[in-house]
């Protein structure tokens, strides 16, 4: 507390209780205890502006660097570009044949040269 030892503080007591008086002490206590209570309320609202002005300033500063960031990012993949200049290192994107993608393939379709039978018949 302030570097006050507790034999430093017992001479101030008597010395304020002597001085004071006992009649008046407690008065004087509560003053003091006003006037302290007075001193940390305005130190925290202090306090308080302070670390709100650093919160912007951090705040500020990173809004900078992300606006930094995000047009560095825009300015190596313009939005107008096709998919396969842009430099993502990823291959670029062909169409699977259909026996890798996993489908069935289906019946081939009708050839228009040879002669249609009605359905239900077999040649």
């Amino acid at each position: 507390m302030f570097g006050i030892d507790w034999e430093e503080l017992l001479v101030i007591v008597v010395v304020a209780v002597v001085v004071i008086g006992p009649k008046d002490m407690p008065v004087a206590l509560r003053t003091a205890g006003r006037w302290i209570a007075r001193v940390r309320r305005v130190s925290n609202h202090f306090r308080a502006g302070i670390d709100a002005m650093i919160r912007e300033a951090e705040m500020e500063e990173m809004e900078k660097k992300w606006a930094a960031q995000n047009e560095k990012i825009l300015r190596e993949h313009p939005a107008d570009a096709p998919a396969e200049t842009e430099p993502t290192g990823a291959y670029p994107a062909r169409p699977m044949p259909a026996e890798a993608s996993g489908e069935v393939p289906g019946p081939p379709p009708p050839d228009p040269d040879e002669p249609q039978l009605p359905l239900g018949q077999d040649t």
